[in-house]
C-alpha cells in the first residue's frame, strides 16, 4: 500500500503556511519583551502554537491522503450439485446417498487451498449449500446458468464444476441455454448409463377442462426396457370405480405403446382418475408404474361473439386466440349480417364497430344496454364520434390526420389481473398498432394496461384499457394490426402461446361476472407439489370497499379428515397465506370471518399432484455433459477422476488470482487524529500557560 499527500495548490503554498504559523506565534509570544518565561519555556510554548497554526492553515489547502492499495482475489471455482431424484433411481443409489456425498466435500476442501469455492445445489431450485438429498422433482441447468451469470459475471471465475447424471425436464437444453455462459465448464457424470428393467408412464395426454356429459379422450403412452416377454395390466380407476383395464405384452427391449380410451364426464368439478400399470418383478423402481390426472368438469362453455364492420386479419387471430382456452366457444359474424339475439353471450368482440361504414345504432343500442362486457377494437374504420357517443369512459377527438403507430408500453401499476415477465418482454419486441391521432379524454376510474409509446416517447394516452359501467365490463383496445402481434409471438417463440395467453386474460376478465361476495377465498384448483400454496382472502363492507380489520381464519382438511387450522396475514387492504408445501393429495378447505352481527363461510377445494418427470428417464446422459464440457474449453470426469480436477485446474493459464488496484482519497481535515493532534497541541499550550500562571 502506498501513501502520499495530494493537494490542488502549488507547493509554495506550503511556505506560506510555514510563515503565518511563524508570525502567529512571535507576534504571540516576542511581542511583549516583559513575559516572565523562561528562555526553553518560550521555546516550548512558541513550537506548540507554530504547529497548531502551520496544521489549521495546511488544512484549509484541502489536502487529502491518496492511498494505492492492491488486492488480490484468488479465482473461483463453482461447484454446482445436481439435487435431483434421477440421480438415485438407478442400483447405484446407495454410493450417491453415501460415499459420493464423502467424496465431493473432500475435493471442495482440497480446492479451498489454492482457490475461493462456491457451492450450490439445483434441480427445481438454486440451493447456496449441497444437501445430497436428491429430493428436486425437475432438473433445470438454464435457471442454473441464469443464476451463476447474475452472480458472478463480473468476478474471477476460473471454473464451474457441474456434478450431474445430464437429463434435464425443465427449462432450455443446456447446450443451446450455455450459449452466453463465458466461464470454463467441468463436468462430473454421475448416474448409470446401462439400460436398466422398467416399465413406466410415460405420458398421459388430456384434456383439462370438459363439459358435462361429454365423452373426453385420454392417451396413455407406455414405456418399457428391458422387459421383453412381461405381462401388464393397464387400469384406469375413480376412487373405487374401476373404469378400465387391459392386458399388455410388451414385445422387446424397448417397448412403446400409445392407448386412447374415452371417459365420460358425469359429475362437475375436479375429478381425479388414477391410472396404473402393474409392476412386473425387478423393476428398478415402481414409482413411475402409476398416475393420477385432475380433470375440471364444468356445465357449460361461455360464448364469445366477434362483430366487424367489415373481413379483417384481425378476426381471424383473435378467434384462434380465444379458442386456445376450451371454456370458450367463438362466433365471428359481420354485423349487416348478424340477426341473433344477444343475450346468449357473454362476451361481444366489437371490431371497428361502430364504423364509418355501418352504425346500426340499434343493435349497438341493444348491446350497450344488455350489461354483456364489451371489447371494442378501434381502427381506421371506426366512427369516433359515435364511439364518443356511447360514453365508455374514453372520448376520442374527432381528426382527419392519420393514425398512429403506437407501440406497447406496459403499466406497472395495472391490478386488474397479473402480467408476468413474460408477456412484458415480447411486449417490448411486438410491432406497432395502428391508433388514432389525438388527445384522449380518459375517465378518472379507467384501468391502463398498455400506454401508448410513440417512437422512443411513453405517452400517457392508452393503447389498451379497461372501464366498467355500472356492473358491466368494458374494454378498448385502441389500435388496429393485432394479427401482427401474433405473427412476431410466432416469429420469436415458434409459437402463439405468449399472446394466447394476453389475449385469454382479457377475455377471462371481461367475461367473468362480477363477484358481489363480501367474503371471498382465492386459490388455484391445482398445485404442483413442489409449488408453495399460496391463498388470498378478500372481504368486502357494504360500501363494496376491501377491509381486512376482522381475523380471518383457515382449516385444510386432507382426505383422512384431518384438519390443519391456519390465520391469514394482512395485506394493504386484504388478506394473504402461504402455508408452504403440502403431501400429494385432495384437500377442502373452509374459511371463516366475523364481520360486525355476520358470519361468513367460504368453502373450496384443491389437489396436490405428484411430478414423476424424473422418474421417466432412468439412464444418465453423459453424451450432453461431455459436450457441455468441451463446448466450454472443459472436460467431462467420473467421480472416481475427481480429484484430477486439481491437476487440470493448476494446468490452466486462465485460472490465476486476480490483482485489483484501487486509489482512494481522503481529506485530512476528516481525519479524527487530525483534530485530535491539534487539540493536544493548543491544550498543552494552555496548560503550561496556566501552571505558569500567565492565564
Amino acid at each position: 500500500m502506498n501513501i502520499r499527500f495530494v493537494f490542488g495548490y502549488p507547493l509554495w503554498f506550503l511556505s506560506l503556511c510555514i510563515a503565518l504559523g511563524l508570525l502567529y506565534a512571535a507576534i504571540l509570544y516576542y511581542r511583549n519583551k516583559k513575559n516572565d518565561f523562561s528562555k526553553q519555556l518560550l521555546y516550548l510554548l512558541s513550537s506548540l502554537r507554530f504547529l497548531a497554526i502551520f496544521i489549521i492553515s495546511f488544512l484549509l489547502l484541502s489536502p487529502m491522503l491518496e492511498k494505492n492499495i492492491s488486492n488480490e482475489e484468488k479465482p473461483i471455482i463453482i461447484i454446482a450439485q445436481d439435487n435431483s431424484t434421477s440421480i438415485v433411481i438407478g442400483k447405484d443409489s446407495t454410493y450417491y446417498k453415501n460415499d459420493y456425498s464423502k467424496q465431493l466435500p473432500s475435493l471442495i476442501n482440497k480446492l479451498k487451498n489454492n482457490y475461493e469455492v462456491k457451492t450450490y445445489s439445483f434441480g427445481d431450485q438454486i440451493r447456496n449449500n449441497i444437501p445430497f438429498s436428491y429430493t428436486d422433482k425437475q432438473t433445470d441447468f438454464q435457471s442454473l446458468f441464469n443464476e451463476l451469470l447474475i452472480r458472478y459475471s463480473n468476478r474471477n471465475v476460473g471454473a464451474v464444476v457441474i456434478a450431474s447424471d445430464g437429463l434435464f425436464n425443465k427449462g432450455m437444453d443446456p447446450i443451446y441455454a450455455s450459449d452466453n455462459f463465458p466461464f470454463p465448464i467441468y463436468t462430473i457424470a454421475l448416474g448409470d448409463t446401462n439400460l436398466q428393467k422398467d416399465l413406466f408412464i410415460s405420458k398421459v395426454n388430456h384434456n383439462h377442462l370438459v363439459f358435462l356429459g361429454n365423452t373426453f379422450p385420454i392417451e396413455i403412452n407406455i414405456g418399457a426396457t428391458k422387459c421383453n416377454n412381461e405381462i401388464t395390466k393397464l387400469t384406469v380407476s375413480k376412487g373405487k370405480e374401476e373404469l378400465f383395464s387391459q392386458n399388455i405384452t410388451i414385445n422387446g427391449n424397448n417397448f412403446n405403446k400409445t392407448i386412447i380410451l374415452p371417459l365420460e364426464a358425469k359429475q362437475t368439478g375436479s375429478q381425479k382418475y388414477h391410472i396404473a400399470l402393474q409392476t412386473v418383478k425387478n423393476e428398478v423402481t415402481f414409482t413411475n408404474n402409476y398416475r393420477d390426472i385432475f380433470v375440471e368438469v364444468i356445465d357449460k362453455k361461455q360464448k364469445v361473439l366477434i362483430l366487424a364492420s367489415a373481413p379483417h386479419p384481425d378476426i381471424a387471430a383473435l378467434e384462434q386466440s380465444v379458442k386456445q382456452n376450451e371454456t370458450y366457444e367463438v362466433e365471428t359474424a359481420l354485423i349487416n349480417e348478424f340477426n341473433k339475439p344477444i343475450s346468449s353471450y357473454n362476451l361481444i368482440i366489437l371490431h371497428q364497430l361502430p364504423s364509418i361504414q355501418y352504425y346500426n345504432q340499434t343493435l349497438l343500442n341493444s348491446i350497450t344496454n344488455s350489461n354483456i362486457p364489451i371489447l371494442y377494437i378501434i381502427g381506421n374504420q371506426s366512427n369516433v364520434v359515435a364511439f364518443n357517443a356511447l360514453k365508455n369512459g374514453l372520448n376520442i377527438p374527432y381528426s382527419k390526420q392519420s393514425t398512429n403507430e403506437a407501440l406497447p408500453a406496459l403499466n406497472n401499476n395495472f391490478s386488474l389481473f397479473t402480467i408476468n415477465e413474460t408477456i412484458n418482454k415480447l411486449a417490448q419486441q411486438l410491432p406497432p398498432l395502428y391508433s388514432p391521432y389525438g388527445y384522449y379524454n380518459i375517465a378518472g376510474s379507467s384501468e391502463i394496461l398498455f400506454y401508448q409509446k410513440i417512437g422512443s416517447v411513453t405517452t400517457k394516452q392508452p393503447l389498451i384499457m379497461f372501464n366498467q359501467h355500472k356492473d358491466t365490463k368494458i374494454g378498448i383496445i385502441i389500435g388496429e394490426g393485432y394479427w401482427k402481434w401474433r405473427l412476431m409471438n410466432f416469429a420469436i417463440t415458434n409459437n402463439h402461446l405468449i399472446i394466447d395467453e394476453l389475449t385469454n386474460k382479457i377475455v377471462q376478465y371481461l367475461s367473468v361476472k362480477v363477484d358481489k361476495r363480501p367474503f371471498r377465498i382465492l386459490s388455484k384448483n391445482s398445485y404442483p407439489e413442489n409449488e408453495s400454496i399460496t391463498l388470498n382472502a378478500e372481504l368486502y363492507n357494504e360500501s363494496n370497499e376491501l377491509i381486512n380489520q376482522p381475523e380471518v381464519n383457515i382449516t385444510i382438511i386432507n382426505s383422512d379428515n384431518k384438519r390443519f387450522p391456519y390465520a391469514f396475514s394482512k395485506t394493504s387492504n386484504a388478506y394473504s397465506l402461504n402455508i408452504g408445501n403440502f403431501p400429494v393429495g385432495e384437500y377442502k378447505y373452509e374459511a371463516k370471518v366475523k364481520f360486525g352481527a355476520k358470519d361468513y363461510t367460504q368453502k373450496g377445494e384443491f389437489n396436490v399432484t405428484e411430478l414423476k418427470i424424473e422418474y421417466l428417464q432412468s439412464v444418465a446422459d453423459h453424451q450432453l455433459l461431455y459436450l457441455l464440457a468441451n463446448k466450454h474449453d472443459g472436460a467431462m470426469l467420473f467421480p472416481q477422476q475427481m480429484n484430477n480436477l486439481l491437476e487440470m485446474l493448476k494446468k490452466r493459464e486462465d485460472v490465476k488470482p486476480m490483482v485489483y488496484h484501487q486509489t482512494k482519497l481522503t481529506e485530512l481535515i476528516n481525519l479524527y487524529w487530525i483534530f485530535a493532534l491539534i487539540l493536544l497541541l493548543l491544550t498543552t499550550e494552555w496548560i503550561i500557560r496556566k501552571r505558569s500562571g500567565n492565564y
